[in-house]
């Protein structure tokens, strides 16, 4: 909704420094550059229209679209909550496995780095034994939202 309304108000003021331009410097001492002023404008809002045209937010496809479904919703955006949304998932996925492994006393989360991508878990840095390797694993394993945990955790005593 917040994007819709940016590109609304960007629009009117695109038009409105279009008509004032028009308006107001029909009589510049330099016209080449006017024109070339003119030219950018339009070109400006001729992409704007595209882009309009292209995501079906010109007036009519917005009232037709109010009035079939109550709500408006464009992919490009739905996509962007989504990524916005994994992301926050991966952060709390790794903030849960770094908070169970520093109540662990056999590991040590410093020596332990945990990241996370799309539920996909990578732990890398050593642990004091090939038992603590698994202990780390199992913890990232059972933690909620976690798809698959790749090791490449090393043992140093």
């Amino acid at each position: 909704m917040r994007f819709l309304l940016v590109l609304i108000l960007g629009i009117g003021i695109g038009a409105a420094a279009v008509w004032y331009y028009r308006e107001h410097n029909h009589h510049a001492p330099n016209q080449s550059a006017g024109e070339q002023i003119e030219s950018a404008a339009k070109s400006a809002r001729d992409t704007i229209q595209d882009k309009l045209r292209s995501l079906n937010l010109r007036g009519s496809d917005i009232s037709n679209e109010l009035a079939r479904t109550g709500r408006i919703i464009r992919q490009q955006a739905h996509e962007a909550g989504q990524v916005i949304s994994d992301a926050t998932t991966d952060a709390r996925i790794t903030a849960a496995i770094k908070a169970k492994l520093v109540r662990d006393p056999d590991l040590s989360a410093w020596n332990i780095s945990v990241n996370t991508t799309d539920g996909v878990v990578t732990l890398s840095g050593t642990a004091s034994s090939a038992e603590n390797i698994g202990k780390a694993v199992f913890l990232a394993m059972e933690t909620e939202g976690v798809r698959q945990v790749i090791s490449t955790l090393q043992v140093k005593p």
